[in-house]
């Protein structure tokens, strides 16, 4: 492969919604400094927003505070949060809305000019050209760079602090060695970890967009950061078949969780988002499955609203509705979990973070799906956490020149990539080893077909398989750079299943039903584990760190920093 090598002041690995808000946050407030945005897929749709948004879910509604936004996703993640994080992104929510709408976003509003909102903390609006309203507002930036179809692939790092970051061109043969004074990483959470509810051919067909494959967390962890609250993994309940969102039907039309006798199930074990999934499990486990949104008897104006809203965001909804000759307001909407996802955007798993989005590799910050700690972000919260990190970034490369790459850790970085185009054909294809590693954790790890539970022993023979599968991929070949990508999107997978079976073994109790339910440890155990479960990659092997909870009036800081 052809070697280049780049230099920049800030390096944003990701260009999706926290990887955008940060390249603006910077120009903005340095609009000097040079900016280099490495992005896998392209900028204008990447992404979780790439096929758009029908809802804003995070925002301060009239009432209500940010203080009450902390509340309510503590309430939601029994605890297991980082008061400090979900403050100071909770503070930010209502500006980041206001300047997407500045940004070309409609916002939908009623007759007095209020927005109009969906649930306690949700604003309605048309969103299916959110993405490219970011991108054009950065590629507008005079000294940002966006670099599409550039797979980053590793970490450089010295002692502690970041050096940079390398990767590979997705098209063309080239390596790339890149030096920055600071890094951004805002990769997306991961996916296809486990086996779909449509394996084969349709296994796309996920809640999670199947190209995130948690680059951010295996870059991180093969570096040596902390990690946290990876076992805390996010399984949502979709309209079966379609795997559509099922918000829309809750809180737009108030459909309620009923089994097939008609009963309306979801009081009875509770309305956090794990105890929905539970529940429609449980009834299902118990004969009166399978289990609906009701929606019979909904009025003519909002079955039309529901037909228009699917039609925006989840088309094949809306057409099965059409298949069947049946409106929503006929036949109630059959639902389903999906597998398990690890995504910070939605609990509280990713980096070990401080108060400033800082990671425990100094000159190395996180934001969106990547940082722990903070759950229930969605767009706005990570918009938030795209500028805090780059400030915060801004801050750290006033004062630290990018220390140097050496020669030989880019000859050691491209000979390892560069050996997968030269291995001869392998036994095993990826694909191969990724579906062997999807039944492993689907059987193991607690996915769909073991109604997400796991104990110790198949917990135990999870790791075992999944290291060998790890020493499998390193046999694989490629005969292009896309083959290429696709061999490191399963090494991250790999990378990820072994820190997360990791965290599953360390937290013994069940704090979240169905998100992580341990049947050797069925009840939940506030004497042992109302703490954070953290790791460490440590000579190849997972080291779990215990932490107390942060509470929102603290301002958590690394120890041992300058």
């Amino acid at each position: 492969m052809e070697l280049q090598k780049l230099h920049t002041d800030v390096l944003i690995i990701g260009g999706g919604t926290a990887g955008c808000y940060a390249a603006l946050t910077i120009a903005e407030h340095a609009p000097d400094a040079r900016v280099l945005i490495c992005e896998k897929a392209n900028i204008r749709r990447s992404g979780c927003l790439a096929a758009g948004v029908n809802a804003l879910n995070a925002y301060i509604t009239e009432g209500r505070t940010p203080q009450d936004y902390v509340d309510h996703a503590r309430q939601d993640a029994a605890e297991i949060v980082r008061g400090d994080l979900l403050l100071t992104m909770s503070e930010q929510l209502n500006a980041m809305t206001a300047h997407l709408e500045r940004l070309g976003l409609v916002i939908l509003k009623d007759e007095k000019g209020n927005y109009v909102t969906r649930g306690k903390w949700n604003l309605k609006i048309n969103g299916e050209n959110i993405k490219p309203l970011l991108a054009d507002a950065v590629n507008r930036l005079e000294h940002v760079t966006v670099m599409d179809h550039v797979n980053m692939t590793d970490l450089s790092v010295s002692g502690d602090q970041i050096c940079g970051a390398f990767g590979c061109s997705v098209e063309k043969e080239i390596f790339y060695s890149i030096r920055a004074k600071a890094v951004i990483i805002c990769t997306g959470g991961a996916a296809g970890l486990y086996q779909p509810n449509h394996p084969g051919f349709s296994r796309h067909k996920m809640w999670y967009p199947p190209f995130n494959t948690g680059a951010g967390y295996a870059m991180g962890i093969r570096a040596g950061a902390e990690m946290t609250t990876l076992e805390m993994r996010f399984i949502a309940l979709r309209c079966k078949d379609t795997i559509a969102p099922t918000g829309t039907l809750a809180q737009g039309v108030g459909a309620k969780q009923v089994n097939a006798l008609g009963e309306v199930y979801e009081d009875k074990y509770g309305l956090t988002t794990s105890q929905r999934v539970h529940g429609t499990v449980m009834e299902d486990l118990s004969g009166r499955g399978p289990c609906y949104l009701k929606t019979e008897g909904i009025t003519p104006q909002q079955d039309s609203s529901l037909m228009k809203a699917y039609l925006n965001m989840a088309p094949a909804q809306t057409i099965k509705w059409l298949e069947s000759g049946k409106m929503p307001s006929q036949q109630n909407v059959e639902i389903e979990g999906t597998e398990p996802y690890i995504v910070g955007g939605h609990t509280a798993s990713g980096y070990w973070v401080d108060t400033n989005r800082e990671t425990t590799i100094h000159g190395l910050f996180a934001a969106g799906d990547v940082a722990g700690g903070c759950p229930q972000k969605y767009v706005t919260g990570a918009l938030a956490e795209g500028k805090i990190a780059a400030l915060s970034a801004l801050n750290y490369m006033r004062s630290h020149p990018a220390p140097e790459i050496s020669d030989a850790e880019i000859s050691e970085q491209m000979a390892s990539a560069e050996k997968f185009l030269h291995q001869k054909q392998a036994r095993f294809d990826c694909e191969q080893l990724e579906e062997a590693m999807q039944t492993v954790m689907d059987h193991y790890a607690g996915g769909i077909g073991a109604n997400y539970r796991y104990n110790e022993k198949q917990l135990a023979i999870a790791e075992e398989r999944i290291s060998q599968l790890e020493t499998l991929s390193d046999t694989l070949s490629a005969a292009n750079m896309h083959e290429l990508m696709r061999i490191y999107e399963l090494r991250e997978r790999l990378t990820v299943c072994k820190s997360l079976i990791g965290h599953l073994r360390a937290r013994k109790e069940t704090r979240w039903h169905c998100f992580a339910e341990h049947l050797d440890y069925p009840e939940r155990d506030d004497a042992n584990y109302l703490c954070y479960i953290n790791s460490k990659l440590e000579n190849g092997r997972i080291k779990i760190i215990r932490r107390r909870l942060v509470r929102e009036e603290e301002h958590y800081e690394h120890p041992d920093r300058p």
